[in-house]
């Protein structure tokens, strides 16, 4: 890999005159608020969630799973698809839900008035609190939960925007922000490593919203779901306990349901394009969009 284009000279004023970004060029931009009217879909439950099968995504849909495999049928959800490739996120409706532009988002119909949530950590906490699980109510036990939760939050954009920016996205291979970047990856799993050397879950004893916003980002990156090759790259094989405590998670029955909610790529038989009803892990959208093209 080359050192980049070492001859950029900082202009003292940056001015957005050209796309960045790789892939991603055509929904990056230095201003915020809605491009376009339209109008998000209600669905018959009390929480309405719109969102994307990436990992940020799968926390909120796997909590839901989770609340529904408890017996909270007020956890009942609408999964609705924002695909931000499309630039669906800058939806009038959407903005209006979250300002950020940022998947996740949710509303909560379930009372008088709807409330929105946004921001996954937000929503998991919210959703925590108003069921009674996954996050203990009071003492050091959720102290140390919120910490590793809010560790997650600031600690993966440079997993993601960061390492997986430059090693997968981005439209050349540049050393020094590979460097940095895996350099701070590898630093992360040995942070959890070291954790989960002591301990079943990720806050102690017990499975907790941390878990379910760490698993997503940094046991794909174990399990070698995230950015073909980084498992290889990053030697992940170095962090055992991660491994185990990733594989762990993985197996529970609802994480397998909510880790492919808004899916919409990848391996057919793992997305699930909306989902509306538990039976609607029994039939993917896709193969339904397949029988709908006969």
């Amino acid at each position: 890999m080359g050192d980049g284009n070492g001859g950029y000279e900082l202009p003292r004023v940056w001015i957005w005159d050209k796309a960045s970004g790789g892939q991603f060029a055509n929904i990056n931009r230095p201003i915020s608020g809605a491009t376009h009217d339209k109008a998000l879909p209600v669905g018959k439950h009390p929480f309405q969630l719109y969102s994307l099968g990436t990992p940020n995504g799968q926390k909120v849909s796997i909590m839901f799973e989770e609340l529904l495999a408890l017996g909270h049928s007020g956890a009942e959800y609408d999964a609705w698809p924002i695909r931000i490739g499309d630039g669906e996120q800058f939806s009038s409706g959407f903005v209006d839900i979250n300002p950020n532009s940022k998947i996740p988002a949710l509303v909560d119909r379930s009372g008088p008035d709807p409330i929105r949530i946004f921001e996954s950590g937000a929503i998991l906490v919210y959703l925590a609190e108003k069921f009674g699980e996954f996050l203990p109510a009071t003492g050091p036990e959720r102290a140390e939960t919120l910490s590793w939760l809010f560790w997650q939050m600031g600690s993966a954009p440079f997993l993601g925007g960061g390492f997986g920016h430059f090693f997968a996205y981005a439209p050349e291979k540049y050393e020094y922000p590979i460097n940095r970047y895996a350099m701070e990856a590898k630093r992360q799993l040995d942070v959890l490593n070291r954790r989960l050397a002591d301990n079943d879950y990720i806050a102690g004893s017990d499975y907790s919203v941390a878990d379910m916003a760490i698993w997503p980002w940094y046991g794909g990156i174990a399990l070698g779901h995230s950015y073909k090759g980084a498992d290889v790259f990053l030697a992940v094989h170095e962090y055992d306990h991660v491994i185990r405590w990733a594989k762990q998670i993985a197996e529970r029955p609802a994480v397998k349901r909510g880790r492919i909610v808004n899916k919409t790529s990848g391996d057919p038989a793992e997305q699930l394009h909306e989902r509306h009803d538990a039976s609607d892990f029994e039939h993917r959208t896709q193969d339904k969009l397949v029988e709908e093209s006969f």
